[in-house]
């Protein structure tokens, strides 16, 4: 029933473990791991009606219903086997849906991803949570707003990587097209992704030029045990950079390797483990970030990092969790720490965003960009230094935030 990840495809694991088999094939570095395949859920749920139970009963009766529902009876010992052959290291147990990392719409982070899973019967438990979280109301929300139809589930389990740096990066579409774009910061991953720290940016032009902004970065993400940690980051490391030049070139040639690949341009979330860089994940680039233009944003008593492109006005509408959601109007300019997937719907009302923490490839920025709205990311203080209420104007192409008083 396990699929190893090299012969992985979109039509039987789902779009992401399909692209990461497209990299095995290449010789790309991905984490080595096997895939529960989309015959694996249809085995488990051939006896639910998920469709009519969630429309009459709610997503949650159809989560807990997949929750509940007994795997295929060969799944937990193909797992311990495979667990074992890697070493039983603790993994990462990644939702791999058909809807997922489409050239028109990320789903950026709708269904689950559980990391530091250790153990088959903890990782078949994993593996059931992703198939559940496709009836996430998160998820169901996000399907009614984009017209999608209802998707299967495939999950990937590989071993987890304990990187010293991680982030993602955007390529252009040809390797002599424009410059990559790479955000990076301490620890795993998730942190840059959703938008929890202010990375480093780095720009690699196509003859291997860097130029680099430096962040001050707070805090990060590490496994212990079996457990994820956000710990604060030691002072002394807070403003040196995550990566150095050479491996910002090293980065950028891997990701123009991909995107020569698949013929267009990607988002790549990667991983630095020891001086070894490890490909997670890549999917079509939806909308690409701004540049920002210097001293238009110079000129602004507010400013962060453009994130989408275009200006808005409109009340500033601080919310600091979703006890706040219900707060928020259409036209607002919705003001946060960061976003993360289960604010998705909110971003389909507000006018824009602006963040205190995050960057142009955070989930915040790529979800602003495709909704078409302008977001201001990484501007320390914001939800302090602009009062609930406020009107403000967002320049998403240069960085600035204008209050009107």
């Amino acid at each position: 029933m396990l699929v190893p990840i090299a012969d992985a495809t979109a039509d039987t694991c789902g779009g992401k473990a399909g692209t990461l088999g497209v990299l095995v094939r290449a010789g790309l570095p991905v984490p080595p791991g096997v895939v529960v395949p989309l015959a694996a859920y249809r085995a488990a749920t051939r006896d639910l009606d998920l469709a009519r139970l969630a429309a009459t009963r709610g997503s949650a009766a159809a989560r807990r219903a997949v929750t509940a529902a007994p795997p295929p009876p060969e799944l937990p010992g193909q797992l311990a086997s495979t667990l074992a052959a890697l070493g039983d290291p603790p993994v990462a147990v990644r939702s791999s849906a058909t809807s997922e990392d489409t050239a028109e719409a990320s789903a950026a982070g709708q269904h689950d991803s559980l990391l530091g899973v250790r153990g088959a019967p903890a990782v078949t438990d994993a593996v059931r949570a992703c198939w559940a979280s496709l009836w996430s109301e998160r998820a169901t929300v996000y399907r009614r707003g984009s017209g999608t139809g209802t998707p299967e589930m495939a999950v990937i389990v590989q071993r987890l990587l304990d990187a010293r740096a991680s982030g993602v990066m955007f390529t252009p579409a040809q390797a002599d097209a424009g410059a990559t774009v790479i955000e990076a910061s301490w620890g795993l991953g998730a942190s840059v992704v959703e938008g929890r720290v202010t990375p480093d940016t780095y720009r690699v032009g196509a003859c291997d030029t860097v130029t680099r902004s430096v962040a001050d970065k707070r805090t990060r993400l590490d496994r212990y045990g079996d457990r994820i940690v956000a710990r604060a980051v030691a002072a002394g490391d807070r403003n040196l950079p995550a990566l150095d030049d050479a491996t910002a070139v090293r980065l950028a040639r891997l990701g123009r390797d991909v995107a020569t690949l698949f013929g267009r341009a990607q988002d790549i979330e990667w991983a630095l483990v020891d001086d070894r860089i490890w490909l997670l994940q890549a999917r079509p680039v939806t909308a690409a970030p701004p540049v920002a233009s210097g001293p238009a944003a110079a000129t602004a008593p507010l400013t962060g990092t453009p994130g989408s492109r275009g200006t808005a006005t409109g009340p500033a509408r601080i919310v600091r969790g979703p006890d706040d959601f219900g707060r928020v109007r259409p036209g607002d300019i919705l003001v946060c720490r960061f976003t993360d997937p289960a604010w998705t719907p909110l971003l389909r009302i507000v006018a824009g965003v602006v963040t205190e923490t995050g960057g142009a490839l955070s989930h915040a920025a790529i979800v602003a960009r495709e909704q078409g709205i302008p977001a201001v990311l990484g501007m320390p203080g914001a939800m302090d230094r602009l009062p609930d209420g406020l009107p403000v104007t967002v320049d998403g192409s240069t960085g600035a935030v204008r209050p009107h008083t």
